[in-house]
């Protein structure tokens, strides 16, 4: 007896296979192809619908997030069955048992470099662990996604080092405490290290994150350590990542993955023909880990992700050289400076220098539209393109703007359109995701909730593929968002829709497959706002066999698991 029967699918198994119509069955958590006429508990007939494998997000920070959320919101929604935690360095685990302390940094870190709710971070997680297994059993149970962590070296830092670990070089013997806490770790399940040296990335102090004062010899030492771990990876961040490599950061991810014999995952490589040298610049470092031993990877998105701006709040333009420092003072001071034109000339002369590297099209104001207002005097202009304003007004685009923001104390939401819409840029990201060490993902879903929504990419890429743009046949699409990921993470049993693998499934109307706008909620613990985008033509997602969505709806069901390096992943080689 089956426990439930889907009959008649149009089948997308994750392989890129041809699709097939089917009849797929589950029992006990578990995919099986039924005999004619076999019996079932429940039956569904899916005639017309596709039947795919639940997609794999290889780059989330839900690592708080489901404390609150166990649904993974909304990823879940989106057809998302897994999702990999503990990037770019950054976990809720370790923590020193004797420094209560910690905790509070960390949230404040947390809120800081992701983006995410201080007053969420506060009263939405319990924070009552040590060790990196503790942190994994309090998950454990109470998810309804499957979830998986690497380990932070920020938190291994901050354990070991205390205060030190920002600013402090480590002594052989802290390093070899910090080695014994990651093996600690991934013999819990961590499914390895992940790092960051990136620029971008500071505390809750403004200060440079710990990872960022660690030599190379301490990130090969770890390196080394996860490649003596059964099913491991690694993530790192480095600053290049965001713009273009520099030969040492090169050298750096070549030497991380051969070290550990592990492949090595980076987040994002943006594509914009504009930029045709960036896409070759940044593969060099696969070309040249295969050759050393190694592999290394680069995520990429397979849609624009729109991010909302403000001079009000700390946001992506505070990365531009020399903004921070105006932008960071108190609203009356930094509007004086914004309508100084000296002022604002000199931001746009530093925005426009090789410095600030791919921040630079972020100071193309003209193409803004203007989101949510907040006065009498911005009345009617939302939706609208600040260069059409800018010109019905006799200003510049950068004058403009700030006039509009400062009626607004500073609160006017901002939307800069995308840079690399062109045929041009579309047409090298689908050259690009055929190379062998490229792969879809880097949503940063459950970071930067206010800013942006990347959780959406799987049901907005689809429906691009089926009836957009049409980059890539449907089969490879679903490939690309299941069974992909899921072997670069070892996943076992996971990805396909094969006889006896785990029944984590997604059924889809393939006319209507897509994603809602990003709207602002209030939703999270102390009525702090996210983005949240609706899934448009997912009929039923199902986690282990069990069913966690139902035309878009949560049904309260928790069948995740925790997914533990090892037990639930196999060691991927480099070759």
């Amino acid at each position: 007896m089956l426990d439930h029967l889907i009959k008649g699918a149009t089948v997308v198994d994750g392989t890129g296979a041809p699709a097939r119509v089917a009849d797929v069955g589950i029992r006990d958590g578990r995919i099986v192809f039924p005999p004619p006429g076999a019996a079932a508990r429940t039956t569904e007939d899916a005639t017309g619908l596709v039947l795919a494998p639940g997609f794999v997000d290889p780059h989330t920070h839900y690592d708080a997030q489901l404390f609150w959320d166990p649904y993974a919101t909304p990823s879940m929604n989106h057809g998302v069955t897994t999702v990999a935690g503990g990037n770019c360095g950054f976990t809720l685990a370790p923590l020193h048992p004797d420094r209560p302390e910690d905790a509070d940094y960390t949230r404040r870190m947390m809120s800081k470099v992701e983006g995410m709710a201080l007053a969420a971070l506060e009263e939405g997680v319990d924070w009552s662990w040590s060790t990196f297994g503790e942190y994994l059993d309090a998950l454990e149970g109470r998810i309804a996604v499957n979830a998986g962590f690497m380990v932070g070296h920020c938190a291994l830092r901050r354990y070991v080092m205390g205060e030190d670990a920002v600013g402090g070089e480590a002594t052989p013997e802290q390093l070899a405490r910090m080695t014994a806490l990651l093996k600690e770790a991934m013999e819990a399940g961590a499914w390895g290290l992940s790092t960051t040296q990136s620029s971008t990335h500071s505390d809750g102090d403004g200060a440079p994150v710990a990872s960022r004062h660690a030599s190379p010899a301490e990130l090969i030492a770890l390196s080394k350590a996860v490649g003596e771990h059964e099913g491991t990876q690694l993530e790192a961040i480095l600053a290049g990542c965001l713009d273009q490599f520099s030969d040492a950061e090169i050298d750096l991810f070549v030497e991380m993955t051969a070290a550990a014999g592990r492949p090595l995952n980076w987040n994002v490589l943006t594509i914009d023909a504009a930029v045709p040298e960036r896409v070759p610049r940044q593969l060099t470092a696969s070309e040249r880990a295969r050759k050393s031993g190694g592999r290394i990877v680069a995520l990429t998105m397979p849609i624009l992700t729109p991010m909302n701006m403000s001079l009000g709040t700390f946001c992506a333009l505070n990365l531009i050289p020399g903004w921070g420092e105006i932008l960071g003072l108190p609203v009356p001071e930094r509007i004086a400076k914004l309508r100084d034109p000296d002022v604002r000339a000199e931001m746009l002369r530093r925005a426009d220098s090789r410095e600030a590297g791919v921040f630079r099209r972020l100071a193309h104001f003209g193409r803004y539209v203007i989101g949510d207002t907040y006065s009498r005097e911005n009345e009617g202009l939302t939706g609208r393109v600040v260069r059409d304003i800018a010109a019905e007004r006799g200003q510049d685009p950068f004058q403009c703007l700030v006039e509009i923001c400062a009626n607004d104390d500073l609160r006017t939401v901002l939307w800069p359109m995308p840079t690399d819409n062109d045929p041009a840029s579309w047409a090298l990201r689908a050259e690009t995701w055929q190379h062998e060490d490229v792969m879809l993902g880097g949503s940063d879903a459950g970071a930067h909730l206010d800013r942006m929504c990347g959780a959406p990419y799987t049901t907005r890429f689809l429906g691009d593929c089926l009836r957009g743009r049409k980059l890539v046949p449907l089969e490879q699409a679903v490939r690309m968002l299941s069974d992909d990921p899921a072997r670069l993470f070892g996943l076992r049993e996971r990805g396909r829709i094969a006889e006896g693998f785990h029944a984590d499934l997604v059924l889809f109307d393939p006319e209507r497959i897509d994603a809602g706008p990003a709207t602002l909620v209030h939703d999270l613990p102390g009525d702090s706002p996210r983005l949240d985008s609706r899934a448009v033509g997912i009929v039923s997602v199902r986690v282990n066999g069990v069913e966690t969505v139902r035309d878009d709806e949560v049904t309260g069901a928790i069948p995740g698991r925790v997914l533990r390096s090892g037990r639930d992943t196999r060691t991927v080689g480099t070759r």
